[in-house]
């Protein structure tokens, strides 16, 4: 009678696992200005160690309605909840993007702009001191459609962008990074998400793209349910601080 006990409890084990596995929300991960979806891979590379469908969004970087539009469709083919998680300028994306998308549990603000309604990435910058990228730009690139593309001083990337990363891989990231439109940097954000979706924040203190102090003021004005800081970080946490990020995202993802 034991034995059969057993047996029938492995049955319905191995039956019931994969429903439970499928009951993980799915991370959607979004990059902002300057980077790339492979700034995440060490996200990534945990997440999925611990058994998350993670999707590492392309963001086209041309603007919060365009790419909330994106990644929303994004969304809409995804089954089951989701944890939706931006950094910099891409959380000006998840801001947009999570509207009505119904099935988003949780934003997760990596170094990430949290705009609330008619407020831009540039506005944030700027409402504390600290911020040094405008004097680390590149001369603007001129779109044969009119407005600029904007990149980061490859000299000046590190620095800038990702002072607690190695040079050596600093220097990979100034090569690949991804331009966004000027016109991105000053649209003015809708309604935000994080007024009805709980949030998580995390940021460093030497960041010198996002002043700590405006980050500080974002997350207490989202009223997240965690603010991770982390003293003498860049920009760039999940590059240089994988791990804690990844951590945020699971206790996120495990919120109820």
């Amino acid at each position: 009678m034991k034995r059969l006990f057993l047996a029938a409890a492995l049955l319905f084990a191995s039956m019931v696992a994969p429903v439970y596995a499928q009951q993980k929300p799915t991370i959607v991960l979004v990059h902002g200005a300057f980077a790339g979806s492979s700034s995440w891979n060490g996200v990534v590379s945990r997440l999925t160690a611990k058994g998350y469908h993670v999707i590492a969004a392309a963001n086209p970087l041309r603007g919060p309605g365009f790419d909330g539009s994106y990644v929303r469709e994004i969304l809409k083919s995804i089954d089951g909840p989701v944890v939706l998680v931006g950094h910099s300028y891409g959380g000006n994306v998840i801001t947009n993007a999570a509207n009505g998308a119904t099935h988003v549990k949780a934003l997760v603000y990596v170094s990430a702009f949290a705009p609330d309604a008619g407020e831009s990435a540039a506005d944030l910058a700027g409402k504390f001191p600290g911020s040094t990228l405008g004097a680390a730009l590149a001369p603007a690139v001129e779109l044969p459609g009119g407005g600029k593309d904007l990149y980061i001083r490859q000299d000046k990337f590190r620095a800038q962008f990702a002072a607690d990363v190695s040079e050596k891989e600093a220097r990979l990231m100034a090569v690949t990074q991804r331009p966004i439109a000027e016109a991105a940097l000053t649209e003015a954000a809708g309604n935000p998400a994080w007024k009805k979706i709980p949030s998580w924040f995390a940021y460093g203190t030497s960041d010198r793209n996002i002043p700590a102090a405006a980050m500080t003021f974002m997350a207490e004005r989202a009223a997240a349910k965690e603010t991770v800081v982390i003293k003498g970080a860049s920009h760039v946490l999940m590059v240089s601080h994988p791990e804690a990020i990844a951590k945020l995202i699971e206790r996120a993802a495990n919120s109820k």
